[in-house]
């Protein structure tokens, strides 16, 4: 290897030019080594779902987060639990991006690619742009191994790859020789090579070991000896970064200036997790969940069995059907009820949902959104669901839907969601997905009391008035007049007794009515409830530094990343954009159409075929241009800045052409 930037050219990337590498150590046996400072790198790790990449990358960027970077991580594995070794559909990999400025996505392209074998080799090269970092274990290119992917010569050496900075590492072979004295088999062994490779990127970029060696004693404190292990091969794998001629540099990417804080890196899923948590405290109510397991939504689940001393209680139910149920018994009772599934199951939650619709009680129903339709790919993400959100249910049954806009924000929307089910008894769907619920970034932990207050009161007593005749009653569908939400009364509680269940219900009363005049006011009183909620919704964020932008670009959900780096991009060059992104899908803000009547052209990019984009033509009647993909992966921004070039130029055609701006200033 040569050069001193392996795989990162200043254009693409923002390396710190200009700059003289420092001297970082003296390594035994007189080998000098340097430092290049980066502003921002790109990696991504593959090999097979068995490999552990996740884990490899999920350790780096923890230790990436502790180092103080700003970082957006994009995991990619199969839906086989053990998916075929050494087979293309078997490959599983990791990107992280992190840098010393604010980033928004995970990169477009890696600037350094770990491939584990041959098959995460030909997944994952064409993304690796030409003269990028190579890392491959060359142990596993065995003539098998090349065979499997159809490989008729080894890519390693027969040329091929001239046009990449390619390093050939033994480390299946360098991890077993580190634990020849381990007393593990050669097969347990070479498990370790992630830590291996973990360890040598460790050193590569400076990340804190710390860290990653009380994670592993804690990881097998009941094993020991596999302790001891994988904590050798990390070791070996820094050890050897800094003894081998093989890389003669290594890189600094500093931290990223922050408001003061304290900060944690955290997952979507787990956002959303202590979301609820965090709700269930602040409004006094015990947390119940109720949910069945389905990717990517059942580390909700896992994390929130582990905080019962919260007041949670989790039931792992037999069915989407028993989970949504029981949640819809536990708001009945009281509790801050809650489902958590994906695209699937709210399918199967539909019935219910409606049932929730009609007998008025708050409920929380989490959609971490997959490739459909059907089983689809469960373990890529989409934004497919938000009609079924919208309208997957039988006759006129209005839900409010709220989607957060990075990993971070899953806990702020479900907080949002919250208090708009618990405020107008309602259920409320979070429309997540499985970019967010995997991906991961800095997270500045919020204040308990910072957090808004969402204490409910129970009825407690008749609230009937003499004016009509019903001094004394209890009437569960008195409705308050700001809100229109109807009481809210615990079973049990004397004299408050009244009828529950799917049948339409009388005005005031809540009896069971067939009248056609109380069926249509009920219908619409119903959905006023809902449409009301807009007037507490705050204005809508226009983002338009200039504010003479012509083309304002839409978007909702996980969308908000790649569409604020192109928008990045299209400012560098000197060009002037708006961007707006909705939180609440249902109602939509009250400001919204105001404010889209202000340009001349709309953009809408969703992963779906265009639901939002038919929404908003439908009811502002404006000509929304539609940018779409459905490949299981979020946008690039490139491919953004590339769509809203285009657009721009067509609304003013005497623009200058788009430069090419360094992706560190703008991503």
């Amino acid at each position: 290897m040569t050069g001193t930037n392996p795989g990162i050219s200043p254009a693409e990337s923002g390396v710190a030019t200009g700059m003289d590498p420092a001297t970082r150590s003296s390594a035994p046996g007189g080998l000098v080594k340097s430092v290049v400072a980066l502003d921002r790198v790109v990696i991504r790790l593959a090999g097979d779902s068995g490999d552990g990449m996740q884990l490899t990358g999920g350790r780096f960027t923890s230790e990436t987060a502790t180092f103080g970077n700003d970082l957006s991580t994009l995991p990619n594995f199969p839906a086989e639990i053990r998916a075929p070794t050494g087979t293309l559909p078997g490959v599983s990999s990791f990107q992280l991006h992190f840098a010393d400025h604010d980033i928004m996505t995970p990169g477009d392209a890696p600037d350094v690619l770990v491939v584990m074998n041959p098959a995460a080799l030909k997944a994952n090269l064409v993304d690796l742009p030409g003269g990028g970092l190579l890392i491959a274990d060359s142990d596993e290119f065995t003539p098998r191994n090349l065979a499997k992917v159809g490989y008729a010569s080894n890519p390693l050496e027969d040329g091929s790859l001239d046009k990449w900075q390619l390093v050939s590492v033994p480390l299946t072979s360098m991890t077993t020789d580190a634990l020849a004295d381990s007393g593990l088999g050669k097969k347990e062994a070479e498990r370790s090579k992630n830590m291996f490779t973990l360890g040598l990127l460790s050193w590569m970029y400076h990340r804190p070991t710390e860290g990653t060696i009380r994670f592993l004693e804690r990881q097998f404190r009941r094993k020991p000896q596999i302790a001891a292990a994988n904590i050798a091969a990390f070791r070996a794998g820094f050890n050897y970064g800094e003894t081998t001629e093989a890389f003669a540099v290594s890189y600094e990417v500093k931290p990223a200036p922050m408001a003061p804080g304290k900060y944690r890196h955290i997952s979507g899923n787990q956002a959303l997790a202590y979301g609820i948590v965090a709700a269930g405290q602040r409004s006094g109510l015990p947390v119940f969940l109720g949910a069945y397991p389905i990717t990517p939504a059942s580390d909700i689940l896992h994390e929130l069995s582990k905080h019962k001393s919260f007041g949670v209680r989790t039931f792992q139910a037999e069915d989407e059907i028993a989970g949504i149920g029981a949640a819809l018994g536990a708001s009945f009772g009281g509790a801050l009820g809650v489902t958590t599934t994906s695209g699937p199951g709210v399918a199967l939650k539909a019935e219910t949902i409606g049932l929730a619709v009609m007998t008025e009680l708050p409920l929380l129903i989490v959609d971490v959104q997959r490739g459909g339709p059907s089983t689809g790919l469960p373990t890529k993400t989409e934004q497919s669901d938000l009609l079924q959100a919208l309208f997957g249910r039988n006759g006129e049954a209005p839900v409010p839907v709220i989607a957060p806009r990075s990993p971070g924000d899953c806990f702020d929307a479900t907080l949002e969601a919250t208090r708009i089910a618990l405020t107008y008894r309602t259920p409320v769907i979070l429309l997540s997905d499985g970019y967010l619920a995997n991906g991961a970034e800095p997270w500045s932990i919020p204040a308990v009391d910072e957090l808004p207050d969402l204490r409910v009161e129970f009825a407690t007593a008749p609230n009937g008035s003499a004016e009509d005749g019903t001094e004394g009653q209890f009437l569960p569908y008195l409705r308050d007049p700001e809100t229109l939400a109807r009481p809210w009364a615990v079973p049990g509680t004397a004299g408050l007794q009244h009828r529950i269940g799917g049948l339409e219900k009388a005005d005031k009363t809540g009896n069971i009515s067939y009248d056609p005049a109380n069926h249509d006011f009920m219908t619409r009183t119903r959905q006023a409830k809902i449409d009301g909620i807009a007037a507490s919704i705050p204005p809508t964020e226009v983002d338009d530094p200039d504010g003479d932008a012509s083309v304002a670009v839409i978007g909702w959900g996980s969308t908000y990343g790649p569409i604020g780096a192109a928008c990045r991009r299209i400012r560098a060059s000197g060009r002037s954009v708006a961007q707006v992104h909705l939180r609440h899908l249902n109602p939509l803000p009250a400001d919204l159409g105001e404010i889209l009547a202000r340009y001349d052209r709309v953009v809408c990019p969703e992963m779906n075929l265009g639901q939002l984009a038919l929404l908003l033509r439908a009811k502002y009647l404006v000509d929304v241009h539609s940018h779409t993909q459905v490949r299981g992966l979020p946008f690039r921004a490139a491919e953004l800045a590339a769509v809203l070039q285009d657009v721009i130029d067509s609304t003013t055609p005497t623009a200058a052409p788009l430069e090419a701006a360094p992706n560190g200033a703008v991503l």
